[in-house]
């Protein structure tokens, strides 16, 4: 049996990925014991919880950008979350922790180092975060989800991935399957069709345009299945070329009944898509760090993907790029087949054979 502590949270790429290798540890082994660090504000206080898996929390603490009152405060309430982590790794006897990334691991990595504890990074983005570029110094093992990024000692395992990703990824959807996956959506079962997602918020730049371009895709004959998020001011609609959700609950089945995706280019939407094969048209979020146009570069080099940039993306790209790409089946099918040979099925499975390594002591993890 081994004690696993699994830190991360704040954000879907640092909740899934963790809730995934923790399904995997399940698996392997009924006896082991695992328990999330994260925070009470974060996606894990509900997620985690709701997975049956126990939550620890501890302060979310963002790391001061600059000189402030609240930079002159953040040291000694960094350490005084550090020393809580310290006691939950004695309380609970943690053999190995497994650091994700986001406002609870920088707290879990130093608490490891101090009492001993080897530890394990995994970054899921093309372009690390600050916690796991501090992190990364000093763990037994660092694992990445993408080819390109620039970590210290990193070991590329792919992206854990939600179980039903995993079996569409391993058992591709029949003719028959992806009829039901869009007849479940009230799409036609035998029409090419386009998937839109900007992630759980939407994405405004995505979700006008491809408003706008409805009926340039209604005339091409091409269905689109459009999930706005939560945020939209863009209304639940469902017509017969086109369905529109605010959320969608079962993206396994959109991912399945789609034949070429639009999405923002989030580390678990990329590897998500190549992992089960699937072509689409990156968007990358412009505002922040730019981390997601990092994330694309191995899928879209080898010809899977393709990506535009937010500003370009409009009713004139839809129509002289996006739908002349969506009609060429031939093509269609040549990008899926490349982007299936990018993509990482296995990723929990990858992972987890790391942390068991790390955690029996017999070598550093390296796949």
């Amino acid at each position: 049996m081994t004690r696993f502590l699994l830190a991360g949270g704040g954000t879907a790429g640092h909740v899934n990925p963790m809730l995934a290798l923790a399904d995997a540890i399940t698996h392997d082994d009924f006896e082991h014991r695992l328990w999330a660090l994260g925070t009470a504000e974060g996606l894990e206080a509900r997620l985690v919880p709701e997975r049956g898996y126990a939550l620890l929390t501890v302060s979310r603490l963002p790391f001061p950008r600059r000189i402030n009152a609240y930079a002159f405060g953040f040291l000694g309430k960094f350490l005084a979350a550090v020393k809580q982590v310290e006691g939950y790794l004695v309380e609970h006897r943690i053999d190995v922790v497994v650091g994700f990334g986001g406002y609870a691991s920088a707290p879990a990595y130093l608490a490891a180092r101090r009492r001993g504890v080897p530890f394990v990074v995994h970054e899921a983005n093309a372009l690390p975060g600050m916690a796991n570029r501090w992190g990364a110094r000093f763990a037994a093992a660092v694992a990445v989800a993408f080819h390109n990024t620039k970590i210290s000692k990193a070991v590329f395992v792919g992206m854990p991935l939600r179980h039903e990703i995993e079996v569409l990824a391993s058992t591709p959807a029949t003719a028959e399957q992806r009829a039901a996956a869009r007849q479940h959506f009230g799409l036609s079962a035998d029409v090419p069709t386009l998937l839109v997602t900007g992630g759980s918020l939407g994405a405004r730049s995505i979700n006008e345009a491809v408003e706008a371009s409805r009926n340039l895709f209604s005339a091409a004959g091409i269905q689109v299945l459009h999930i706005v998020g939560d945020r939209s001011p863009f209304e639940p609609l469902a017509t017969k070329d086109y369905v529109r959700l605010a959320y969608c609950s079962e993206m396994n089945l959109a991912i399945q009944s789609a034949d070429f995706a639009v999405a923002r280019a989030g580390a678990s939407t990329v590897s998500e898509f190549t992992a089960v094969g699937l072509p689409a048209c990156y968007v990358p979020y412009p505002v922040g760090n730019g981390e997601q146009k990092f994330n694309v570069v191995d899928v879209v080099s080898a010809g899977g993907s393709v990506v535009c940039a937010d500003a370009d993306f409009s009713t004139q790209y839809v129509s002289e790029v996006l739908i002349p790409m969506i009609s060429n089946t031939r093509q269609l099918k040549a990008m899926a087949a490349i982007a299936k040979k990018s993509g990482v099925a296995d990723g929990a499975q990858r992972l987890l054979e790391m942390v068991k390594r790390v955690a029996a002591g017999t070598g550093k993890g390296l796949a």
